[in-house]
This record gives C-alpha cells, structure tokens and sequence, in this order.
C-alpha cells in the first residue's frame, strides 16, 4: 500500500482547507481539558456529503425529525475510537449512497468515507482522521487512521488519545436479548480504561478459532493444539480478570445515591471468572487448560467450544426492588442502562481526571421530567462533552444555557443558538 501522503488524505476526503491541521506533531501541544471534539468533518458518510460542526466543550444538544442523520453524526464520533463504531456497521455499508439510488442498491463507487475531528484531551489537542479504504478484488476493506497526520498501523492506537461511550435505541434489549450484547457492552467498559483489553480478546478468539479448525481435522496435531489451548488459557484468564477488575470498580459507583437514577449490583459471571473467585490466577489457568484438554473430544462433535470467557456474561440487579434486571420494567431497564453509562464515566473521571466522551442517541425521550432533569445536573458535573440527540427540542430545555444546539435536516446541521464557539 502506498505511504498515506497527500494522496491519501484526498482519499480520506479531509478537506482541503483541512488538511493544514493534520500535519505532524499538529496536536502534541495547545489546548488541554476533559475530552471534547471541537471540529468535525463528515465526507461521504452515510447521508453526509460533506459537514463541518464546529463545537466548544459544552454539552452537544441535535434535534431534527426522524432520519434526518441524527445518529449518523454520533455514529461519525463513534469512529474516533477503536471497533466498529455504534452500530457495528460494515466499513462499505457508510459510504453516502447518491439521493436518487434505491435502498437496496450498492454504492455506486469504492470512493472513501472520511471522518475528521479535532479533538481537545488532557494532554493537548490532536487531529484525528479515519476513513475507509476498498479492498483489493477480493480481498478486505480496510480501515485507514491518521493521528497528528501521521498513519497509524492499528486502530487501537486511537484509545491512547480519546475514550469514548454511547447509549443507543438498540441497546434497550441489553437485558432481554442473549448474553452476546452485554458481553460486548462490559468488554468497551473494561477497554476505556485498559486498552489493552481488546488485543487480549481477539487473541483469545483467534487462538479458540483455530483450535475449532484443527478438530474438525483428521487427525488433529497435538503440538500444535496445546499450543492453542495455552494461549486460550492465559489470554481468556487476563480477559475474565480484567472484567472483573472493572466490575469491582464500578460496583463502589453504582451502589452510592445516584440521585433518580437506581443503585444496581454487577457481576462478571462466568465459569472462568467463577475459578477466579477461588484461587490465583495461575491456578485458574492451568484449570482451564485441562478443561480445554478434556473438552477437545466433546468441542469437536459439537462445533463449538463449551468453556470459556466468550461465553460469559453481564448481570446487572436493581438494588430498589431486588430483581434482575430482565424482569424490571421497561423503563426500570432504561434508567439502569442510564445509571450504568453515567457509572462509568464517574469512574473513568475518578481514574484518569476527565470523563470520556458520552453518545447518548434518542435517550431522554424514555425518561421522566426527574430523571430528564437528573441526567442533566449529571452531564453537567460531571464537566463532560455529551453528544445528545431527539426529535422534541423541548425535552431539553433543562440544558438551555448550558449546552450548544444544533438542527438537523435533510443532511444539513445548523447551528441553534449564537453562543460564540472557541
């Protein structure tokens, strides 16, 4: 692949009266303070020619009707952190699709999205852009990152310089659906504050793949599979651990007076996490190896491996009434998601002296006026930038005079207020 130069930035698609704040070493000094985007730039994404949103570190309030790229902006944000952003999308499925093309078509090009953003942290500003790069016939599509305008070779790189949470719509079944979602929630958790965390994931996964593969094989290497099953045991050890490391933590948030929003005990349940509950970790791991050994047989007739941190899971309780969080009301459920999301930036503050970043898409619309207000005086304490979007830009008069506004339609985003911007 060629070096990511000017070339590249056209592809990426940062403007070009942009392009001057991405040169080297452009965000290793200036500004410093809790987490906030100050600029950012949309090129062909999703519905997005091409938007700037110039912004302060105030709370960020869009308001539009449904479909008018609300939570296109937020999913934007989403991509200044490592994964597949807020909606898990695949990188082709966000290039901006001309108006006149049918739902179902294709894109009608490989042209790259971009996303930009200028990015206020503890240590100083930086330039973030990422975008997407089409794979070769045949091969994968690959996500390009550049921070201070120098390519990076992995997006994890990106958790050294911004941390980030959101709370979607489709989250409101975290407690309803399978144990998938909510291991995936507790795993950003732990990785906002350890962003090492996902390289011991996907090591894990891997290693547990491969080790699929070779017993669907006849015969299997024996060498090679103990191999496998080491690295299981010691990634999938340091994973369980570090879930509940962040668990313990979280649990002295949750469990103290939040206001309107409900106490809640969490756990980290799990066969491993279980073990770990028992004795030191090296112990742990060598029972997992044995257990890895002796499941071989039973794993390769099943197709799936039986034991292990992937399989997991979040119980969350309601301290108020004592029940799990899957038999309380709907919105018993929402204000616990709220409490878990607010938890853990009142944690990450307390560790690392700022709050992350909060995308919080289509959330007071399900809370009461109290708990509207209580999230509110919460955003405001905590001295965070939260990205917030609805249809009803009354719901958020309780913000007025202490967040910025913006309309949202047909693709455009308009300021709402005339509060000067830095």
């Amino acid at each position: 692949m060629p070096p990511l130069g000017s070339q590249r930035l056209a592809a990426l698609d940062i403007p070009a009266n942009d392009r001057e704040t991405l040169a080297p070493g452009a965000g290793k000094d200036g500004e410093k303070g809790a987490f906030s985007v100050r600029r950012l730039t949309l090129t062909d994404f999703r519905c997005y020619r091409q938007q700037r949103i110039e912004t302060d570190s105030r709370p960020v309030v869009l308001t539009g009707v449904n479909g008018a790229g609300k939570t296109n902006i937020l999913e934007g944000l989403s991509f200044l952190v490592p994964g597949r952003g807020l909606r898990r999308a695949r990188l082709a499925d966000l290039i901006r699709r001309e108006d006149t093309a049918a739902p179902e078509s294709p894109p009608p090009s490989p042209r790259p999205w971009g996303v930009a953003a200028t990015v206020v942290t503890p240590h100083g500003k930086v330039e973030i852009g990422t975008g997407y790069q089409a794979g070769a016939a045949g091969g994968r599509d690959k996500r390009i990152v550049r921070v201070d305008g120098e390519a990076v070779k992995n997006q994890a790189v990106l958790a050294q310089h911004l941390s980030c949470h959101w709370l979607t719509p489709q989250m409101d079944r975290l407690f309803m659906e399978g144990p998938g979602s909510r291991r995936r929630f507790l795993d950003r958790l732990v990785f906002n504050s350890d962003p090492a965390h996902l390289g011991r994931v996907n090591a894990y996964e891997h290693a547990m793949r491969e080790r699929l593969r070779l017993l669907r094989g006849a015969p299997a290497d024996g060498d090679w599979l103990t191999t496998l099953e080491d690295t299981m045991a010691t990634k999938g050890v340091a994973v369980a651990a570090a879930r509940i490391d962040i668990i313990r933590c979280l649990g002295g948030q949750l469990t103290e007076e939040t206001g309107a929003f409900p106490a809640a005990a969490v756990e980290a349940a799990g066969t491993v996490e279980g073990w770990l509950a028992e004795g030191p970790a090296l112990a742990v791991e060598d029972r997992f190896r044995d257990a890895l050994k002796q499941a071989r047989g039973q794993d390769a007739e099943d197709g799936h491996t039986a034991i292990g941190p992937h399989k997991s899971d979040l119980k969350v309780r309601h301290l108020g009434n004592g029940r799990p969080a899957a038999l309380c009301s709907t919105g018993e459920q929402k204000a616990l998601l709220v409490a878990l999301v607010l938890g853990t930036a009142r944690l990450r503050a307390y560790e690392q002296g700022t709050a992350p970043l909060l995308l919080l898409d289509e959330v007071v619309a399900h809370l009461d006026d109290i708990r509207r207000d209580a999230l509110y005086d919460e955003i405001s304490s905590l001295g965070a930038q939260v990205w917030l979007t609805g249809t009803d830009a009354g719901l958020f008069g309780g913000l007025a005079g202490r967040a910025q506004f913006f309309n949202v339609a047909d693709g455009k985003v308009t300021p709402q207020d005339r509060a000067k911007t830095r």
